[in-house]
């Protein structure tokens, strides 16, 4: 890091002219300030400000329109406006069939494991169907699906 050190006092006003080698004096040019368009040509003074000096009030434009963008919104909005959405629909979100397979494979794993615990019960390590006759009957009704 060089020059100041952080924290020392700045030098305050305008900042010294520097003479470019291929103008004579630094008074040729007029200062230009951001945003001021006092240092412009008047070409670059009203571009993009009205219809052109070259242009006739009947010909068509030059250039085509911008294809329109979609709307971007502020992260969270898109959200809620889902959340909104979905809490007033009343269909179903999920396929019947993916959704109706994921439950009967659920089902089915519950079933086996605790057969399997009537299986290790009963001193074996093969299952068999009377383990998983009951392991339905231990479940009851409600849990086993009749």
């Amino acid at each position: 890091m060089t020059g100041r050190p952080r924290g020392s006092a700045r030098r305050r006003g305008p900042a010294p002219q520097r003479r470019s080698p291929l103008r004579a004096s630094p008074v040729q040019s007029p200062q230009r300030r951001r945003g001021s368009p006092a240092g412009r040509s008047p070409r670059q003074r009203h571009r993009g400000h009205g219809t052109p000096h070259h242009r006739r009030e009947g010909s068509p434009p030059q250039r085509a329109p911008a294809p329109a963008r979609p709307r971007r919104f502020r992260p969270g909005t898109r959200a809620l406006m889902e959340i909104r959405k979905y809490q007033k629909s009343t269909d179903l979100l999920l396929r019947k069939l993916p959704f109706s397979m994921l439950a009967a494979e659920a089902f089915l794993v519950l079933l086996m494991e605790d057969a399997y615990l009537c299986t290790l019960h009963a001193k074996r390590v093969t299952l068999f169907p009377k383990d998983i006759q009951l392991a339905r009957k231990i479940r009851g009704i409600h849990a086993g699906l009749g």
